[in-house]
C-alpha cells in the first residue's frame, strides 16, 4: 500500500484514480504528474515499485500544495473575506451561497427547509 501525503493509497485502483484521493489533487493534476514521473496511468496502485513510490512522494511534496496546508490555506482565505466583510465574506457568515446561486427555489437547507406554498405546512389527518 502506497502512503503519500498522509493519504494510504487504494490497491485495486489504477494509480491515476488512486491519485485522485488526496485532497488538492484532481483528474488533471494526477495525470501531469504520472507523466512527468513517466509511469503509465492504467497501472494498477499495488503494482508499484517502491522507487516509483518514492519519486511519486518526491514530485507530490515538492510540487503541489496538498491535504493540511491546502485546506489551511482555503481557511485561512474564507477567513479574510470574512473580516473584511465583503459581500462574499458576509454571504459565508450567514450561512448562504457565495457564489451566485439561486436562493428562491434551491438551497433550502442552508435557508432552513423553509416552505411557504399554500398546502406545504399542512398535517396529515388522521382518518379514524
Amino acid at each position: 500500500m502506497i502512503r503519500i501525503a498522509g493519504i494510504n493509497l487504494p490497491d485495486n485502483k489504477k494509480i491515476g484514480i488512486a491519485l485522485t484521493y488526496i485532497y488538492g489533487i484532481g483528474r488533471t493534476s494526477a495525470h501531469k504528474i504520472l507523466q512527468s514521473v513517466g509511469i503509465d496511468e492504467n497501472v494498477r496502485a499495488k503494482d508499484i515499485s517502491d522507487a516509483e513510490a518514492a519519486k511519486l512522494r518526491e514530485e507530490i511534496e515538492k510540487k503541489y500544495r496538498v491535504e493540511g496546508e491546502l485546506k489551511h490555506e482555503v481557511k485561512m482565505n474564507i477567513k479574510r473575506l470574512r473580516d473584511i466583510r465583503c459581500y462574499r465574506g458576509i454571504r459565508s457568515i450567514m450561512g448562504l451561497p457565495v457564489r451566485g446561486q439561486r436562493t428562491k427555489t434551491n438551497s433550502r437547507t442552508v435557508r432552513g427547509n423553509k416552505r411557504t406554498t399554500m398546502g406545504s405546512g399542512r398535517r396529515t389527518v388522521s382518518k379514524t
